[in-house]
């Protein structure tokens, strides 16, 4: 059903959906069931996946007459926050389970009828999308285009201050279906748990819920790609183009007047929308196979640097000394990496060193498939020689002696417990 809603919505790009809630049934519930993980964190009810599939069919059969007679109301979230690595915190929203698997419904009818309509350049959390597409989309945007200066931009609390009115307008905007915008109502207007207080929430969407990427990319597709491209870029004189990813989003130009423009005006945008610009943050630099060369000429110092989706791009040259922009891991996050590790070694100290290796690997191994990326060599071997060392420190710390000397202890992991080795996964041109 969800591909003929997709192709539909696809064949017909004026096409308002006016009844559409009634998918919400009992077959599509139990689907979305069927797919959800276990074992995760529970709403304020405590109920899990399992015991809630225990009586599967009476549940789900509450749940779509609660759908149909509109006395449907989803709990408020439990409200967490979590550890940023500048000492700040990201609040996370946990649900209900039974509250999740209308989130996921109404999910996929979302996404049905929106994803033919998203521009490329929208990569979060999109089918066949990713984060490494979104390097090589920016990558070519730089490197094959007349980029001469980027717009390197920082949304301030985006999913906190997403406007409730301005959500149901967009999703109107396609579906217009009495049903699904009272879902999105309650759904948005549930509120939190946190302290044990009930608090009403004005606007955002909650992190941790699953509508919010889908919610994040409609929002996203109006305020910013729709009217860069649709309204915008007309009216430029030169290259321009944008990769976005959630929040996150980069914008280069050929000419600093196109980018002063676009820049002043993005920030009026946002404002209409709920949302501002982090100031301290959001960066115009000059960037391209020109800046380097137009930096020296005025006597100033290497280009600028910027970081998107983890990694700090700087502008460099390849082996036939043409220009080509290169990324290695951002140092926060590199830091930020190294520092848990440290702690998850210590934590594990007591272990056998074979199952603190087989851990070291796991994470290790994760790390290279995400870090893993054309000229990013240097520092993911830096990486495997900062857990190395991390792991030499804790080792001598399991006793009053000292354990290991650095040569011995090398030698030891060569032999019997060998950590991965480095290895590039991904080819920014493949």
């Amino acid at each position: 059903m969800r591909r003929d809603i997709s192709q539909l919505s696809k064949e017909n790009p004026n096409m308002v959906f006016t009844s559409i809630g009634h998918l919400i049934n009992k077959e599509m519930l139990k689907k979305c069931h069927e797919t959800m993980q276990k074992d995760k964190a529970t709403g304020i009810d405590g109920i899990t996946k399992e015991e809630y599939g225990k009586h599967l069919e009476e549940n789900l059969e509450k749940l779509v007459e609660r759908l149909k007679n509109r006395s449907y109301k989803p709990k408020p979230a439990r409200r967490v926050e979590i550890p940023k690595p500048n000492g700040k915190t990201r609040p996370l929203s946990i649900y209900c389970y039974e509250d999740k698997l209308v989130q996921e419904a109404l999910r996929r009818i979302l996404e049905a009828v929106y994803e033919p309509h998203f521009y490329d350049e929208m990569m979060g959390f999109r089918p066949n999308r990713s984060c490494h597409k979104a390097l090589k989309l920016l990558n070519k945007m730089i490197e094959n285009n007349n980029t001469n200066y980027i717009l390197d931009a920082d949304i301030k609390g985006f999913f906190d201050n997403l406007d409730h009115e301005w959500i149901i307008k967009f999703v109107e905007s396609r579906i217009k279906d009495a049903n699904i915008t009272r879902l999105m109502r309650r759904m948005l207007k549930a509120g939190i748990m946190k302290d044990y207080n009930y608090e009403v929430e004005e606007s955002g969407s909650g992190q941790g819920s699953v509508c919010s990427p889908i919610i994040a990319n409609i929002y996203m597709h109006y305020v910013l790609l729709w009217w860069f491209k649709e309204k915008i870029q007309p009216l430029l004189k030169g290259f321009s183009g944008a990769v976005v990813y959630a929040d996150d989003f980069v914008m280069s130009f050929q000419y600093k007047s196109d980018a002063e423009l676009v820049y002043e005006l993005l920030k009026k945008r946002m404002k209409h929308f709920g949302l501002s610009l982090e100031e301290k943050k959001t960066r115009l630099i000059e960037f391209g196979r020109f800046a380097e060369a137009n930096r020296a000429k005025r006597g100033e110092p290497k280009p600028e640097t910027f970081n998107f989706l983890g990694f700090t791009h700087y502008c460099s040259h390849g082996k036939n000394g043409k220009f080509r922009v290169k990324r290695k891991t951002s140092r926060k996050k590199f830091s930020h990496k190294c520092k848990e590790v440290h702690k998850l070694i210590g934590e594990m100290r007591t272990l056998p060193v074979k199952e603190i290796v087989k851990k070291l690997n796991q994470i290790l191994v994760g790390y290279y498939h995400y870090y893993g990326i054309t000229d990013n060599s240097r520092s993911i071997t830096s990486f495997r020689y900062r857990v190395t060392k991390s792991l030499f420190f804790w080792m001598n710390r399991r006793s009053q002696r000292r354990s290991y000397q650095w040569s011995g202890f090398l030698d030891m992991l060569t032999k019997a417990y060998p950590l991965a080795k480095t290895r590039i996964y991904v080819s920014i041109y493949g």
